[in-house]
């Protein structure tokens, strides 16, 4: 560990050389694989003159190297465990490397691996290194051909990036040559060879190409793949209508694979998919999982151009290809389904996860300045801030400046690996817009805090709104300068929304103020009444908001807000006031009544209100989100607070809540948005009336449980009944049938795993150490991992932070196991232990022993930088 090395931004060179061309060769072996590269090479013109090549290389058996077909002796070259060097190289030249890898050996599911008999790529961010020896760095781009060799009939599958130029048979061999006419950097090679089936579709583009579409599964899931089809045509459509983007290959082409640490990656042409964000089937997957299944296949189709296309010059820059993208999939999502809903889901992981690991020791901006390993900044800041942070440059150029000026960063970049502050000059050149200080973004760690404050002249009729903001210090950022935030307000009267006058010009109804400074002030004029702001209109930008609303103003802004987040979010404030007041001790009597009555006339009027955003409204605030309110949080409190607030919630909207229960019932039936809708909110009620110790509740879950046609409501009825103290053998049996159900559908043995390690009460860390034993779990498979350990450390909030901190210590001892096998899914997994320092003294104590056991191992660089940055804090 004390070798570790860190890379910095600053210290960003050009490379010395350039690929043009790379041709491999890979002869698939029982229990090895050989691959042959040849390289185009040439010096780098706007480099320095080194005479000595510097290739990438981890893991490899070298067997051969040469020069212009002249082989390479001892002395013409040096191999480190990083690293291969050869000396004394021409200014352009063919290099030759024969290299033998083990794929079946690979349990990092990084570079080539072999698993449940099918070879696999996953090159983004270093994994190319693994391979063969290479510039493996995304402004190195090349031009690829492929050929990949296996015994007749070993493989019905083998695939890799681009065109098939051809599939032949000779000397027992099947022989398959692939060719990618789009330079790419080495991230973004993919090889797939197995015994895979195919649903294949065309899809006619806007200048009227034909393109093939294939999603490859195992036969096993061929049924699984017709929702995915139809939501990348779906994404190839809006692209084209959005962004004027078209696909750009004969074929496209997506690979669903179990074994895989990530959920998608964008391989040019030959997309790799997790399972679990592809198959999808209404008998057994959830409302969720569908909309998920979409979101993915689009984010990761938009990759073509966002990330494919146009690349980053240095991992550094990675928001440029990931921001942009989950900005664009975030409103295919929007434009395809709920855009309320949407913001409200983005909303929920920005407030929930991405500031808290703002106000934690991994901390880091947008465009990180230093990393020890890459693999560990593929993080919610990186991507959900990272959208956040193009949303705000769309809103601060408007639709049509924003479109054209997506327009000319597509055209003026196209082939090349750019930097963000190439994407934000072109909003620039379009708009005339000065955005250095809005650059601030990227550079800038922390989440901004906006103190508001107002005061109304009821002679002049003038409303004034003063806004301070304000960045808490991060790690090696003490000293804060102020952001540009555009801020998008409405003014709320008791008759309605009133119209904006600002400086004598009338705004509309709505307008974004530009938050440039420390501190200033905004004069609304001709305003008749005092009135209520309506702030942060669509979660407008990543921040938080402090003002001082009355209990009656909340009130106002849920039941007539025009726009859905702030509908939600003044919920969420209220809810927020009842579950602070019980935490701290405090009575909370007027404030419960309020809730109460507010959610009342909401249900009550339930048949007229998106029911989609009416079920967002009933949620609670996450115990994540309430832990991130305290400087120093009590788990306890939080949790017995909102299990409390459940219950009396539960028992005084019990008439509203079966109503509601029972109108739906209709509604249910398909696929559609509305269908969706309904199920959403009809599962809610359903979940809070089984907090009545009530028999009646539970035989309506367990009726719902029986004769359910879908997983959605389904897998709601068996939850309702495991996350119920008092539900006891009901539950039980529910469990068992369930499994004896779905006991060989991978994916929903999975959900079967996550329902029982996030049951919110009992000896839950009994139940997972049983799991981890269980017939179905695999140590090794990344999605049974996120279904076991994951689900139980991020999200039983409660009995991960039992007082006895074994579960703290728990989770230390698996990552020290995983870490041996996959360092990537270890480093994820330890997230949980790294915000020892948002609780009490009694847990934070307990959770840092746990680090500290864990820097005691032999650590990968990957669980060494989040722990050495952790225990610095």
């Amino acid at each position: 560990m004390s070798t570790t090395t860190v890379t910095y931004l600053a210290d960003y060179r050009a490379p010395e050389f350039l690929i043009e061309k790379t041709h491999l060769t890979f002869k698939l072996h029982e229990g090895y694989t050989d691959v042959n590269s040849q390289l185009t090479i040439v010096r780098n013109p706007h480099s320095t003159h080194a005479d000595h090549l510097v290739l990438h290389g981890e893991q490899l058996e070298l067997l051969s190297l040469a020069v212009d077909e002249h082989p390479l002796g001892a002395g013409d070259y040096q191999i480190t465990p990083q690293n291969m060097t050869v000396h004394n190289v021409p200014e352009h030249f063919i290099l030759q490397c024969k290299t033998r890898i083990y794929p079946e050996k690979n349990t990092a599911l990084e570079g080539l691996y072999r698993s449940s008999g099918m070879y696999c790529t996953q090159c983004e961010a270093e994994g190319f290194r693994k391979i063969t020896y290479y510039l493996d760095r995304p402004d190195v781009m090349s031009e690829f051909e492929t050929v990949i060799i296996a015994e007749e009939g070993a493989f019905s599958t083998m695939l890799s990036n681009g065109n098939c130029l051809s599939d032949t048979v000779y000397a027992g061999k099947r022989i398959v040559h692939w060719h990618d006419p789009f330079k790419k950097p080495s991230y973004l090679f993919a090889l797939v060879a197995g015994n895979l089936v195919c649903l294949e579709d065309h899809f006619s583009t806007q200048s009227g190409r034909q393109v093939l579409l294939q999603i490859y599964t195992e036969a096993k899931d061929s049924d699984k793949c017709h929702f995915a089809m139809r939501s990348l045509k779906k994404a190839m459509c809006w692209d084209e209508q959005t962004y004027g983007r078209e696909y750009d290959l004969d074929r496209f082409m997506i690979v669903a694979v179990d074994d895989f640490n990530m959920g998608a990656m964008e391989n040019k042409g030959l997309n790799i998919f997790n399972t679990s964000c592809v198959l999808a089937h209404p008998a057994s997957t959830t409302d969720a999982a569908f909309q998920r299944v979409e979101r993915v296949i689009g984010h990761e189709y938009f990759h073509n151009w966002s990330g494919n296309r146009i690349t980053c010059r240095d991992w550094f820059q990675l928001s440029l290809k990931e921001g942009l993208t989950v900005y664009r999939d975030s409103e295919f999502s929007a434009d395809t389904n709920s855009r309320a809903v949407k913001r409200i889901e983005d909303a929920n992981v920005i407030r929930s996860v991405q500031f808290v690991e703002d106000a934690g020791p991994m901390a880091h901006p947008v465009r990180p300045d230093s990393y020890i390993e890459i693999s560990n900044f593929y993080t919610v800041t990186i991507y959900e801030k990272g959208a956040e942070v193009v949303r705000m440059l769309a809103n601060i150029l408007g639709p049509e400046q924003y479109r054209r000026a997506t327009d000319l960063y597509f055209s003026r970049f196209d082939g090349q690996a750019v930097t963000c502050d190439d994407f934000v000059q072109c909003m620039e050149a379009v708009s005339g817009k000065d955005l250095r200080q809005f650059c601030l973004w990227y550079s800038q760690a922390g989440t901004p805090q906006l103190h508001i404050s107002d005061s109304y002249d009821a002679a002049r009729q003038q409303y004034s709104l003063t806004v301070r903001q304000h960045t808490p210090a991060t790690p090696g950022q003490t000293e804060k300068q102020a952001l540009h935030i555009p801020l998008k307000i409405a003014l709320y009267g008791s008759k309605g929304v009133l119209a904006l006058v600002i400086d004598g010009q009338n705004k509309g109804t709505e307008t974004v103020l530009d938050i440039c400074q420390d501190q200033q002030t905004i004069i609304f004029e001709q305003v008749a009444e005092n009135p209520v702001p309506s702030l942060l209109r669509g979660f407008s930008a990543p921040v938080k908001i402090f003002y001082a609303y009355q209990l009656a103003q909340l009130q106002q802004l849920i039941l007539l807000d025009s726009d859905g987040f702030c509908r939600w979010d003044a919920m969420q404030s209220l809810m927020r006031i009842v579950l602070c007041n019980a935490i701290d001790g405090k009575d909370n009597h007027a404030e419960q009544i309020m809730l109460v009555d507010t959610l009342k006339q909401l249900l009550a009027d339930h048949a007229s209100m998106d029911v989609a955003l009416l079920a967002c409204m009933l949620d609670l605030p996450s115990e994540q989100y309430l832990a991130s309110l305290y400087d120093k949080a009590n788990p306890t409190a939080i949790s017995q607070a909102r299990t409390q607030l459940q219950q009396q919630l539960a028992i005084q909207l019990q008439p509203e809540l079966l109503g509601c229960y029972q109108t739906l019932q209709d509604k249910i039936q398909g696929l559609s948005a509305p269908a969706m809708a309904a199920r959403s909110l009809r599962n809610r009620a359903l979940a809070y009336l089984l907090h009545i110790n009530d028999a009646r509740y539970r035989n309506l879950a367990q009726l719902q449980f029986a004769q359910a046609n879908n997983m959605t409501d389904q897998f709601a009825a068996l939850r309702a009944l495991v996350h119920t103290e008092h539900a006891g053998s009901t539950a039980q049996e529910a469990l068992q049938a369930f499994y004896q159900q779905w006991q060989h559908e991978t994916l929903v043995v999975n959900m079967w795993f996550q329902v029982q390690v996030t049951r919110p009460w009992g000896n839950v860390l009994q139940a997972v150490h049983k799991l981890l034993n269980h017939a179905a779990f695999d140590a090794r498979n990344p999605n049974k991992l996120r279904a076991v350990i994951a689900a139980f450390t991020n999200q039983n909030f409660a009995s991960f932070h039992d007082r006895s901190g074994k579960a703290y210590q728990f989770l230390a001892d698996q990552i020290a196991d995983i870490d041996q096998r996959n360092p990537q899914m270890a480093a994820r997994l330890l997230t949980p232990l790294t915000h020892w320092h948002q609780f009490i003294d009694e847990h934070a104590i307990l959770m840092r022993k746990a680090l500290e056991s864990l820097s005691q191992c032999e650590l990968s660089k990957d669980v060494y930088e989040v722990v050495s940055k952790s225990l610095m804090n």
